[in-house]
């Protein structure tokens, strides 16, 4: 899929509108590790599903390598490597609380200079006919200045993970350095089960913890 060159903020114009997919879930087919989950989406899942993280583990999520650091994706299932969460007809089971990378397709975040700003993915979805929709509106998030703000917050780190992943293992040390760092870093902003209230207050917590 090809970015375009524009960037956009909250406020803006952009054709991302498929009127409401009119049914078509390709955008929920054969994605294989790319719909990576952030502490936020965990959270609503948790909260919303009453359920831990250990127990989407069982069937609906899944663990990767990005960049040296392991975080969970959405598991796409079967022999069409269909996300677990469609129902029979193709419809997203957990739509008022999908994933954030769920939210945004077919824009894609900018993280230039510290700025988080959204470019749109190039027929990335068949349907045609893309209608004009406020980036805001689109994204449909309680609070998104709080929201950009821990996407900005959580870049960063993820950044500063992998930086010093690397200078590891430039330095040839052991691999069990790396895989300390990576479990605790999974188990700080993952495994420990989320309260239903305050999501950043929580996340700001652990992200203190992690830095020690």
């Amino acid at each position: 899929m090809k970015r375009s060159d524009l960037l956009y903020d909250a406020n803006d114009m952009v054709k991302a509108g498929c009127n409401d997919c009119r049914g078509c879930s390709a955008c929920c087919t054969g994605m294989g590790e790319s719909v990576i989950l952030d502490p936020y989406d965990i959270w609503q899942l948790e909260i919303n599903l009453h359920c831990t993280f250990a127990e989407l583990m069982r069937d609906k999520i899944d663990l990767h390598v990005e960049e040296g650091i392991i975080l969970p994706h959405l598991k796409m299932q079967g022999d069409m490597e269909k996300c677990g969460f469609l129902d029979e007809n193709g419809r997203c089971g957990i739509h008022s609380f999908r994933p954030g990378l769920c939210r945004l397709f077919p824009l894609g975040r900018s993280y230039e200079a510290g700025n988080l700003q959204y470019f749109l993915l190039q027929d990335a979805c068949p349907h045609a006919g893309y209608t004009k929709v406020k980036v805001k509106k689109w994204l449909d998030i309680p609070d998104l200045r709080k929201y950009e703000e821990f996407l900005t917050d959580w870049h960063e780190l993820r950044k500063s993970m992998q930086d010093e992943i690397l200078q590891i293992m430039a330095s040839s040390e052991e691999e069990a350095h790396i895989k300390e760092i990576n479990m605790r870093f999974l188990h700080i902003f993952y495994e420990q089960q989320y309260e239903a209230d305050d999501f950043y207050g929580q996340f700001a917590k652990r992200r203190r913890q992690m830095c020690l």
